[in-house]
This record gives C-alpha cells, structure tokens and sequence, in this order.
C-alpha cells in the first residue's frame, strides 16, 4: 500500500495582523475586541467578494487564500482604504491599523488549512508592512507589476526565518498620486543596442551625473507643507524632525536597535550649535504609523524630516537615509550605508556631518570637537546591550526598570569605562527612589550619585549624567545645587529638551518661576508632543505666577495626556478655584480622590519639595477652597 501523498498548490496567501494589539488590549480590552470583531467582518466580506476564503483568525490575526495574485493585492488595497475610512471617525489613540503582506507560493492542503514555506513568507512580508499597509512578495510583484493602479517600493532582499534564499519585498504605495511608480529598484537594461549604446550611456552618465542628480531631486516627491498651517512660527534657524527609522530586519526584537540609532542621532544633531532639533519624545509619536512627511512638518513646526530604514543581518548593516525639505516637497539628500555592524559608530557620524553640509551649516573646530566628541564604547557588544537596556528604561515601569539594570549592568561588565551606560544606569536607579521601587529609597539615591559622578569622570560633556546629579539633589531637596547642574546640562546641549524642562523644573523649585518659565516654553517648543510633565512643569509655573488661565490651559492639555497624573488634576483644582470657577475646581477635586481616595491635605502638603514655604502655602489654600481636605 502506497503513503498517501500530500496535497499540494500554488496559491496567493493574504496574512493580516494588528500593529500595536497588545496596547490597545492594554488600553481598553472590551472595546479593542469589539472594533476587532467588527473589522474581521469587514475583511472577511472583501476576501469573499475577491474570490478568497479565510484559512484561519486566531487572536488578531487574519489568514485567507486566494487562486488568483491579482485578487489578493486588489483585496488587500480595498481593506486598507475602508479601514482608513472607518479609523477617521475613531479617537487617535483607539485607532485600529492591519499590516497586510501577500505572498505567491507552495502550500500544502491538510482539509481546510494550509501550511508550507508559502504561508510562512507572508506572515513575514506582513511584519515589514506599515500600520495601514501593505507588502508583497517578489513572486506576488510579479504577477501584479502592470495590473493595478497602484505604485510600488522595492524595500530590498530580506533574510527570512526558515527560508534558505532571501524574499524580495515590496510595498505598495495606496496614494492615487503613486499609481504606476516603481521606486527603489533599477529598472531592466535593454540588450538590443549593445556595448556601443552602453558604453556612450556611461560617458554621458559620467559627465552629466551632478547635474542628472540635482535635477532629479529638485522634482517634488511630496506634497510640500504649508508654512501658514504649522503648529509653531519657524525657527529662524534650519529645523528638523527625525522619525523613527523604519526596522526592516524581518525581526521585530531588532527594533530597540533602529530607534536605539535614531536617537543617537537625534541627540548628535541637537548638538549642532545652528540647528533646531525636535526631541524624541515628539518625533517617535510617529513610530508604526504610515504618516506623511507634510504632516509632521506641519505639526511639529518645522522645515526638515529625516526619514530612513535600518536592516540589521548577522554582522552586516544597512542604513538609508534622506532628508527632505518639506516646504517645498524635495529632497535635501540621501544616502545608503552599507558597512559591517562594527562601523555603525561612523556611520552616525557621517549622518550627522552630511545634513549639517546639506543645510549649510558650518562647524567651527571647537564645535566639531565638541559634536564628534564619543559618547558611545568602541565594544559593539557593550553597545548593543545598552541599547536593548535603554529601551527598557524608558518604558518608565518597575519590571522594566528591573531588566533595564541587568542589561546596563551586563553592558559595564563588557566594557568598565563605558560613560553613556554609567549615566543610565543611575537613571534606573533613582527612578527606583523617585518612585519606591526599592526597600531603601537612601541606598537608591546613593547609588545614582556615584553613577552619575563615574559617568562624568569619564565623559565630562554628558549632559544627561549632570541633569541625573541634579535630579539627585532634587530629591535632597538642594535646590541650589540641583540648578547648578541642570545649568552645566543646558551649556553642554541647550538644545535638549529633557534639558530646558530640567532646569526649568529645578528653577520652580527654587521660588523663582519666572526664570523657569522660559525653559519650560522652550522645552515644548523642542518637543511638541511631550511627556506629561512636560505640561506639569511649564503649568505649575503659570500657577506661580498668578497667570491662572493659561495654567488651566496647559493643565487640561496634562491629564489629556495622562488622565491618571494626580498632581495635574490637582493644580488643575486649584487654577480653576483661584478664578472662582468652582463647579470645576470641585470636579478636579473629586478627579484627586478618585485616583487616590485616601488623597489629605496635611500628607500631600508634606510631599511638596518647594523651597518657598509661601508657594505651598497658596497653593494648599487654593486646594482647601476647590474642597479638598
């Protein structure tokens, strides 16, 4: 008796997941599973109509099989547009986007199911697809290049797990203003007219490639921004957003090591005397999201966007870069990296020193020495594990506190005179104090001062390790000692934002909030989307002040961010009491208890670190009258 064979196919093979499930479940689990329920409904009905059938929907996964390429990718575009219809009409945050990758290959038929290397390379195409995207595979680009009305980005070769060849990837562009591009990929060479042709295409490719290049980037790529409609006046210097650059190692736990560079060179470029630099905090808002460039520009105020891709591949890396002038829908520069893993160092650098000579900016030779001064190991080792521990510390949680220190720790024992790690190391360990992680909030303290101290013994130019001695005194209660250091932080990189809010905080604490609030407008200048105390900061100086309303304003902008920040909602009670609007003072004051409804007045007041006994005395009485006890 002959083994039955295994029923094999050809087929086109959809795979769909959700980009961010775990947060949105996080979020609000009843209403992430009813949108998603609501949206597999959707999806089925559009693969049925395209001839496909659903395989399988586990958790937040979709699988469906079509006979045709062509049906597929045609469904995949109809199930983004709609899907883009029905997030518009959702709150940003409760935003539901699919990545969607399509592939062509080999399944094997087991009933209703279906298994094989084809399933398997498009559940990976799908993981290099945008939030709202999608992505196909080279064998599916095949069959669909001059079939659709959509455009086309060749993203690369990708190392695909379990695959022994590499998968060409590309992703298609859904604007109608793309339809018919192919960017990213040479196109084919005619062999008709021989070496001759060749040969003259060269020369003429030899002489004329400057200009070729200049005119081939003055053609808009983009719809440029409006400078009428940006959020923020510009700056009167060139000013720049970097977005997150784009993980394309097919590895999702490779991601701390693409925004791990795009911060570095965010922090080098903030360097950068005659640059306006948005922080971080703001830009990585964008992370997982299919945004334009204009939309940024408009947002964040600025002129310039860097974006560009990492693929990280054994010892082996590839950067892209490019820098666009929004204003005007061009491209400023780009450029493509590949180097060993080893000269990834260099490679920042070299980021770094091409946009200030595209922007024009010239360096001085103290500036440069003071810009190309190195922060990081030279142990590649050492690096990695203070990126991936980096990226623990600012989740901001005790868990992730806790792996952060063993990461950061692993990175010191690699190599001992490693500042960068020292300086985030003690980070860890006086969030461990700030918020009583630890039994002994003393030893904590202790620890992240000697930290900081071997931090700038190695490297006297970091400004996070002198805004972390200052944030030690801070919890000392020294206030002129922490405004010292939070200044020497500014004179180092007054570019920074985690900077100006520093010294800005630390300023307040000290009684004098006029000096402060400067800092603190300019802390959210540099990052438009900030950090919840961001908006604490700047408010509580209002308050200070006595300019209660624009305290309400930046208030009620903190507990949007953060509906749970307590101190908010309750310098939020007292600017509405100190200008007698009362109903809403009262319903601050029953935000307060909500959040902690063992909430008095006589242990808050003790927990207030300001110097002026007077501060906290107007500000408790104004408590007192919003009806706190």
């Amino acid at each position: 008796m002959t083994e039955e064979r295994a029923k094999r196919k050809l087929s086109a093979i959809l795979s769909a997941d959700v980009k961010g499930y775990s947060r949105l479940m996080q979020d609000d689990e009843s209403l992430t599973i009813q949108t998603l329920k609501a949206y597999r409904e959707l999806m089925t009905s559009l693969i049925q109509e395209y001839r496909g059938r659903v395989v399988d929907s586990p958790g937040d996964n979709v699988l469906a099989e079509f006979g045709s390429v062509v049906d597929a990718v045609e469904c995949s575009v109809k199930v983004q547009q709609e899907l883009k219809e029905k997030n518009a009409e959702l709150p940003e945050s409760r935003r539901m986007e699919f990545r969607i990758g399509v592939n062509l290959g080999d399944v094997v038929e087991d009933e209703d199911r279906i298994y094989g290397d084809g399933v398997n390379i498009a559940a990976r195409v799908e993981g290099l697809a945008e939030g709202g995207g999608v992505c196909i595979s080279g064998s599916a680009y095949e069959q669909v290049r001059n079939k659709l009305t959509v455009g086309y980005e060749y993203l690369g070769d990708h190392t695909v797990k379990n695959i022994a060849q590499p998968v060409k990837v590309y992703r298609i562009l859904l604007e109608p203003v793309d339809a018919g591009k192919l960017i990213g990929e040479e196109k084919p060479k005619t062999k008709r007219w021989g070496w001759a042709l060749t040969g003259a295409a060269f020369v003429i490719l030899i002489v004329g490639g400057v200009t070729i290049w200049q005119l081939y980037f003055r053609l808009p790529s983009i719809e440029p921004a409006s400078i009428e409609k940006m959020a923020f006046p510009l700056p009167e210097k060139p000013s720049i957003a970097v977005l997150p650059f784009d993980n394309l190692s097919g590895d999702p736990k490779q991601e701390y090591f693409s925004d791990g560079i795009t911060e570095n060179i965010i922090t080098s470029l903030s360097k950068v005397p005659n640059l306006f630099v948005i922080a971080r905090n703001s830009t990585f808002t964008y992370k997982d999201k299919a945004v334009k460039v204009q939309q940024v520009a408009e947002e964040q105020g600025v002129r310039y966007v860097l974006e560009g891709s990492i693929q990280r591949s054994d010892d082996k890396v590839r950067i892209t870069a490019q820098l666009i002038d929004a204003t005007t829908g061009r491209h400023k520069w780009s450029e493509r990296y590949d180097r060993d893993l080893g000269d990834i160092f260099a490679i920042q650098d070299d980021i770094t020193m091409a946009i200030a000579k595209a922007l024009n900016i010239e360096l001085i030779e103290g500036e440069q020495a003071r810009l190309w001064q190195k922060d990081t190991t030279t142990n590649l080792k050492a690096y990695l594990k203070y990126l991936e521990g980096r990226k623990y510390f600012l989740r901001l949680t005790k868990e992730d506190n806790t792996r952060s220190r063993q990461l950061l720790e692993e990175a010191l024992a690699l190599d001992p005179d490693y500042a960068n790690a020292y300086a985030v190391l003690g980070w860890v360990h006086w969030l461990d104090a700030r918020y009583g992680w630890v039994e002994s909030r003393a030893e904590s303290i202790k620890i992240a001062f000697q930290y900081a101290q071997k931090a700038i013994e190695l490297n006297d130019t970091l400004d996070m390790a002198h805004r972390l001695i200052g944030g030690v005194y801070v919890l000392k209660r020294q206030h002129e000692k922490a405004i010292t250091q939070a200044e020497r932080a500014i004179a180092i990189n007054p570019n920074g934002a985690s900077n100006n809010v520093n010294i800005a905080g630390a300023l307040g604490l000290a009684g004098r909030w006029e000096e402060g609030l400067g800092y603190a407008k300019k802390a959210i200048r540099l990052s438009p989307f900030p950090p919840v105390i961001y908006f604490w900061v700047l408010g509580r100086a209002y308050f200070m002040t006595g300019q209660y309303d624009k305290a309400v304003e930046t208030f009620k902008k903190a507990v949007h961010v953060n509906p749970d920040y307590l101190v908010a909602h309750a310098f939020l009670a007292a600017s509405y009491s100190s200008i007698d609007r009362q109903a809403e003072a009262a319903a601050e004051a029953d935000e307060v208890l909500r959040i902690n409804p063992k909430f008095t007045l006589e242990s808050y007041a003790k927990t207030l670190p300001y110097k002026n006994k007077v501060d906290i005395e107007r500000y408790v009485a104004a408590l007192r009258k919003a009806g706190l006890k």
